[in-house]
């Protein structure tokens, strides 16, 4: 399957694996949707299914001389996994690829790296971004991983690493002491609203339903909305005055989307108490969308886990 190419990013082979009998997968158009927003120049899908995924590669080695001759082809820079691979399948598909390989976490915090655009976003993309790299870590490391003897093969690999995941979590720690200066800045501008008495309505739905211009169109505020997945990252507020109500404050929040990743409801849980604390969730569905009736569910799913953290 290949794809209208933008005029610019990474070249990217796209893999979309249907495991055992679970036919709740991720949306494959979805996928190549994320990987374009992210600004991937997709060239190539590739699509199988197993039983259960290989614990060395995620797939097996069939399809991954497969992916490995598309890679030549077309010399790719990057292969995108649709699923969450674990640092051992990471390194060894990019022994295996020559090439950086990225998963579907991965590449969604990279999307939310692009949109963040106040201070408070891009800390909570930055956190999140640590809390995965912390894992793969070993990763840039791998030639000093162990003391070893021979020309070139001495020196400090473990100390090394050790220094690096010493200032991760000390990166780490600054950022949620950052974080929670802001949550307690929310809570008092929380708490003054609620002493006024003026309500908020908090706009919630799947990513690119349209919150942001129904929200700009209420408001006449001018918050950046396109066609692409997270266009909007950032919360906005804006108050407005409706018949019989009065004053109400509407909210602008970051859409969800299927299989959010844990380290993202984690890291954006200041930015998901404008959802959680609000009198109202108002869901805004896109009607023309095949799969809004999934969308729909998927919201729900992550909005309890969100409202539950």
């Amino acid at each position: 399957m290949f794809f209208d190419r933008p005029a610019s990013g990474e070249v990217a082979v796209l893999v979309h694996m249907e495991m055992g009998r679970e036919r709740e997968a991720d949306d494959p158009r979805e996928f190549e949707e994320l990987v374009l927003s992210a600004g991937g120049d997709p060239v190539a899908y590739i699509m199988g299914r197993r039983d259960a995924p290989h614990a060395g590669t995620f797939v097996g080695a069939g399809k991954l001389e497969e992916i490995a001759e598309v890679v030549r082809e077309h010399d790719a820079q990057v292969v995108i996994f649709n699923h969450t691979l674990s640092p051992s399948q990471e390194r060894n598909l990019e022994r295996a690829l020559k090439c950086r390989v990225l998963d579907r976490t991965g590449l969604i915090l990279d999307i939310f790296a692009q949109r963040a655009r106040t201070h408070e976003g891009k800390l909570q993309v930055e956190l999140a971004q640590l809390r995965h790299m912390s894992t793969r870590l070993v990763r840039g490391w791998t030639h000093l991983e162990r003391q070893k003897g021979g020309i070139g093969m001495r020196g400090p690999g473990e100390s090394q690493l050790e220094t690096d995941r010493r200032l991760l979590r000390v990166r780490i720690k600054q950022i949620n002491k950052r974080l929670e200066k802001v949550r307690s800045q929310r809570d008092q501008a929380r708490r003054a609203r609620q002493r006024a008495e003026i309500p908020v309505v908090s706009l919630v739905g799947y990513t690119n339903a349209g919150k942001s211009t129904l929200f700009n169109a209420l408001t006449t505020a001018t918050v950046y909305a396109a066609d692409q997945l997270f266009a909007t990252l950032d919360p906005t507020l804006r108050r407005i005055e409706l018949d019989d109500v009065g004053p109400v404050i509407l909210a602008d929040t970051v859409g969800f989307i299927r299989h959010l990743p844990h380290k993202l409801v984690e890291a954006f849980r200041a930015t998901l108490e404008e959802s959680s604390q609000a009198d109202l969730l108002l869901h805004v569905i896109d009607a023309a969308d095949e799969e809004r009736e999934s969308n729909m569910e998927q919201v729900l799913a992550v909005l309890g886990e969100a409202l539950a953290a």
